[in-house]
């Protein structure tokens, strides 16, 4: 009896030191598994809840948690993929997987980038996965202002483990076009422009180097002008479409943002365009923020009535369209 004692007393001894063991590995990785990596840190921040869902979507979370990085991190707001029109996570989890990837792969740079350490200057080039973006540092006022292809940072430089996090008030849109008039023509509002581009010689300029930025009429914009349909505007004298066409062409890379950034108290400023004329800018307040901006509208020299901005900030690789709702005019 006292020697199965014995044996039963040196079986739990053998039984604590085993379960004492696992334990302590347990414990060991518990204390060693990393949770501030960036995919951490934004999956526990409640704003940035659509983005956690667009890196698990795409696997990219995967990526984060495992490499040592450094990594940076573009994160919208949530705010900012719903005015993109996502409906939250679930609306990302329903979403083209394809176009996720996308919008992950564009959103994660290699290497640490504190966007406040850039030189104070417009549009420098940054790559992320996904391809290139553009980061302006300027002074406005009071305030030091970060953006990204015209997009605010709204927080920066978050600490994460294996990087850093910049918070942006928009969804940066990856571009799909190498060339700006390739951009043009895929825009279903742009149809009559892309041909004044084509008929008017100036398609091979604008695809050239560049960079440009274009301020595209959509077609109610053209039609107004008489450029009634793809078939008038190829036999329209080339010249004629030319002066047009020029005047709606800036030979520079500009993001809607750079022109409130770069305008003074007066809140308008001039644009030279690619013919040598000018066009007024003119601020529009943000009824929201007092004191700042939320767009621009636009005024030829011919034109009457201030023209709106439809879409802005459509990126490609040699520049940057706009399409607008009215026609600029030399003359009137």
């Amino acid at each position: 009896m006292a020697h199965l004692y014995k044996k039963n007393a040196l079986f739990s001894l053998m039984l604590m030191t085993i379960l004492g063991t696992s334990c302590s590995k347990d414990d060991q990785q518990n204390s060693e598994y990393d949770n501030n990596k960036i995919n951490l840190v934004i999956a526990d921040n409640f704003n940035l809840s659509t983005f956690s869902a667009v890196l698990k979507r795409s696997g990219l979370d995967k990526s984060l948690q495992q490499g040592a990085g450094p990594y940076t991190a573009l994160v919208p707001s949530d705010a900012a993929f719903s005015t993109a029109g996502y409906e939250g996570p679930v609306g990302v989890m329903t979403a083209n997987p394809t176009l996720i990837s996308r919008i992950a792969n564009y959103h994660t740079l290699d290497g640490k980038y504190e966007l406040n350490k850039l030189p104070f200057l417009f549009n420098q080039e940054l790559r992320s996965r996904g391809g290139k973006l553009y980061a302006t540092h300027w002074i406005k006022g009071q305030d030091t202002i970060l953006t990204l292809n015209g997009s605010r940072v709204i927080s920066q430089n978050i600490p994460a483990s294996n990087g850093l996090i910049q918070v942006v008030n928009r969804v940066l849109s990856p571009y799909l076009h190498d060339l700006l008039g390739d951009a043009i023509a895929a825009e279903a509002s742009t149809t009559l422009f892309a041909q004044a581009l084509r008929s008017s010689g100036l398609l091979q300029t604008i695809d050239g180097a560049g960079p440009y930025t274009i301020f595209a009429p959509d077609n109610n914009a053209m039609q107004q002008m008489g450029y009634g349909s793809i078939e008038q505007i190829s036999h329209t004298d080339p010249a004629e479409l030319k002066r047009f066409v020029n005047y709606h062409v800036v030979k520079d890379r500009r993001f809607i943002y750079d022109y409130i950034l770069s305008t003074g108290p007066s809140n308008m400023s001039l644009q030279a365009m690619l013919d040598g004329n000018s066009v007024t800018m003119y601020l529009v307040p943000d009824e929201n923020i007092e004191g700042s901006f939320k767009g621009i509208t636009l005024k030829g020299i011919g034109n009457t009535n201030q023209i709106n901005l439809l879409k802005q900030d459509i990126l490609s690789g040699n520049g940057v369209l706009h399409i607008i709702d009215g026609a600029l005019r030399i003359t009137q």
